[in-house]
């Protein structure tokens, strides 16, 4: 996926303390196939892309240096999206957190999605939007698929279990994906109790998102960070 077309631009948080760091990320995203143009600045802690692959390999890309990466937004205003999905059987709830998928508007009806899963059995699974954001019941309350998605293999050792990634283009806009729910069944045109399911919502498009501590929970960026990647959200 490398089309002048699906170019969006991105920002991330990215601990730096010296020239040396900006010339070891700089090195890092310089190997990614499909970035166009990069900036890493050191006064703001911060990177800016402009590229057509996932955020998530980009975030990979960075860490391969020994430093992590938030991404702060992505895309224009109200062109992004995202959506955490979990796991509502029982005995995952103490960790019921499997997968992410975040969302960018790259067109009035096409969307790029950065779709990561983690924590699950090998296999393929088939990820579909659905009619409504109702997850009273997980999958089962969130009425019929509104989108069907390429399928997804999950087949790479993670942990004892298994993890997968995928990064594809699909007919659908941000304003009608948004309070609506994405699901991810291991069957094809079925979903399950066990389906995992989490509902979309709006997130901040790029230069949107500048707060380095979250004034709902008192937590820097990095704190949030470290939680979330103790939930399964590592990219």
């Amino acid at each position: 996926m490398s089309a002048e077309e699906d170019l969006y631009e991105s920002v991330y948080a990215v601990p730096l303390s010296c020239e040396s760091c900006v010339n070891s990320v700089s090195k890092a995203l310089g190997t990614v196939e499909g970035i166009k143009t990069f900036n890493v600045d050191l006064q703001k802690q911060q990177v800016s892309v402009e590229a057509s692959v996932a955020p998530s390999a980009i975030i990979q890309a960075i860490q391969t240096t020994g430093r992590d990466a938030i991404i702060r937004g992505a895309g224009n205003l109200n062109s992004a999206a995202v959506c955490i999905l979990e796991s509502f059987a029982e005995e995952d709830s103490a960790n019921p957190v499997r997968g992410l998928a975040r969302i960018v508007s790259v067109g009035p009806s096409k969307v790029l999605i950065d779709l990561s899963l983690n924590g699950l059995p090998k296999g393929t699974y088939f990820p579909t939007f659905r009619a409504s954001g109702n997850i009273w019941k997980g999958a089962l309350t969130t009425g019929d698929s509104i989108l069907d998605l390429d399928p997804i293999a999950v087949d790479r050792p993670a942990n004892g279990s298994f993890s997968g990634q995928y990064f594809i283009k699909a007919p659908a806009s941000i304003a009608d994906l948004v309070g609506r729910s994405m699901a991810i069944s291991t069957a094809k045109g079925q979903v399950f109790d066990g389906s995992l399911v989490g509902v979309i919502a709006r997130s901040a498009g790029v230069w949107e998102n500048d707060k380095k501590v979250c004034s709902c929970t008192g937590k820097t960026v990095w704190q949030e960070r470290a939680d979330a990647v103790n939930k399964g959200i590592t990219a």
